[in-house]
């Protein structure tokens, strides 16, 4: 049973996967939407909004915590100068999640995550 368990495994160990969601939010914030599986989209959508929360808050602090999650620098001060006019009047959700057709490999249910 799941009860309470809140966390998407993906079927990764805990550094890998931290990894995965980490390049998946980088890469959702420098390109405004990629293509994933729809398992990986709802895991990276919690992560992305945080950093546009964080974005949004502006301070030094918060900076410093996106700096350490996101692997450019040069993204997350494009982020920081840009999250107060795009989302200043958003209380969330930031980000839209479309399903797609399916994998032709594996039938995988595709998703594309993009940025509102």
């Amino acid at each position: 049973m799941r009860h309470r368990r809140r966390v998407h495994k993906l079927g990764k160990p805990a550094d890998q996967r931290k990894a995965l969601l980490r390049a998946l939010a980088t890469e959702v914030i420098r390109h405004g939407r990629i293509t994933t599986t729809k398992t990986r989209a709802k895991a990276v959508r919690a992560e992305v909004d945080q950093m546009i929360t964080l974005a949004k808050d502006g301070s030094l602090s918060a900076q410093r915590r996106a700096v350490g999650y996101i692997y450019d620098k040069q993204l997350v001060s494009a982020l920081f100068s840009q999250a107060k006019d795009r989302y200043g009047d958003r209380n969330g959700g930031y980000t839209r999640i479309l399903r797609t057709v399916r994998r032709r490999g594996d039938n995988a249910e595709m998703a594309i995550i993009e940025l509102v």
